[in-house]
């Protein structure tokens, strides 16, 4: 077996819970970040989902690279399908990315990608929408706000920008409007 380069877009990039070799800037074409997956384990429950990313068809994605050395690529493989797979939400997939860091070039790695047949895909949600799940989404792996918030900042902090994303958390704070009662 040779060493293992997974793909992270959304908490992998930040907290990714794997030991690895080399972490590298990447770009995924052909699929994008969104917030298009309802999560009833991690960030929300079956009563009150809550909302996380998924690697939905189309477009292009910046995200970061992780090289795992062959000797640990099982027991990282079988970490991430215990993470990632909990409710088979995403489909496991090999991909060629870019690597955009010291040693660019392509390699294929493990990517997470939503299954748009399964029940928890969401599709594209108004943004009004997907801030009223994440506002009320808490799984155990804890809040969802503090889930997308982080993902956006490290997005930041890689110098990146991500319209969809910072449209959500700018309306966390804004609540519905109550309709005037009538006399």
């Amino acid at each position: 077996m040779s060493d293992l380069w997974v793909f992270g877009y959304g908490s992998l990039m930040w907290r990714p819970g794997f030991e690895h070799a080399e972490r590298q800037p990447a770009l995924l074409r052909g699929a994008h970040r969104s917030l298009c997956v309802y999560s009833v384990v991690h960030r929300g429950t079956e009563s009150r989902p809550g909302l996380v990313l998924g690697l939905d068809a189309g477009g292009s994605c910046r995200g970061i690279a992780f090289r795992v050395p062959a000797r640990d690529a099982g027991g990282t493989l079988d970490y991430l399908r215990a993470r990632e797979q909990v409710t088979m939400v995403y489909r496991e997939t090999h991909r060629q990315i870019e690597l955009l860091g010291a040693s660019p070039g392509k390699v294929e790695a493990v990517c997470f990608i939503v299954d748009r047949s399964h029940p928890q895909y969401a599709g594209r949600l108004p943004v009004a929408r997907q801030a009223e799940i994440v506002r009320d989404g808490q799984g155990v792996s804890g809040h969802n706000v503090d889930y997308v918030v982080n993902t956006l900042s490290h997005i930041h902090e890689m110098g990146l920008q991500e319209p969809a994303l910072s449209e959500v958390v700018a309306s966390l704070d804004e609540r519905p409007a109550l309709a005037p009662m009538r006399a």
